[in-house]
């Protein structure tokens, strides 16, 4: 499989348009559990990076519901400042954010970390919740 390289542009927080490019990362097999990924600059030009989380399958109704139950936020926040589920998407997400940094190997470091605890967690999720059907179907 081949490598997959993201970009974090730099998103304006007024007219919501992506205005320039921060940098590029290396993510290896892991670009399949990251919806996107930008960042805002605040007034005191701090850089935070903000990135969607989601599930590498679609799932049903009743293993959305049960995702959500058993997924444990706490596993992903070492690595991030903020954690939060949104709601309204297809499948689960879960809103990171944390500050972005120039250098290349430890924000290539961090996105590795915050994907791999993520990934190890919806498989221990994936585990927990396959013989729990018939608990969220009525």
């Amino acid at each position: 499989m081949d490598e997959t390289v993201i970009v974090i542009m730099l998103k304006d927080k007024q007219t919501g348009f992506l205005e320039k490019e921060l940098s590029c990362y290396h993510l290896g097999e892991q670009q399949d559990i990251l919806l996107n990924i930008y960042a805002e600059q605040n007034e005191q030009n701090e850089i935070t990076v903000f990135a969607k989380l989601t599930c590498e399958k679609e799932v049903s109704d009743w293993e959305y519901n049960a995702i959500l139950d058993y997924y444990d936020m706490e596993t992903v926040k070492p690595f991030v400042n903020t954690i939060e589920e949104l709601e309204g998407e297809y499948n689960p997400v879960w809103l990171v954010s944390f500050p972005f940094s120039d250098n290349q190997e430890e924000m290539e470091q961090k996105l590795c970390d915050i994907l791999q605890s993520h990934q190890k967690e919806l498989y221990s999720v994936y585990e927990a919740i396959a013989d729990k059907k018939d608990d969220y179907i009525e």
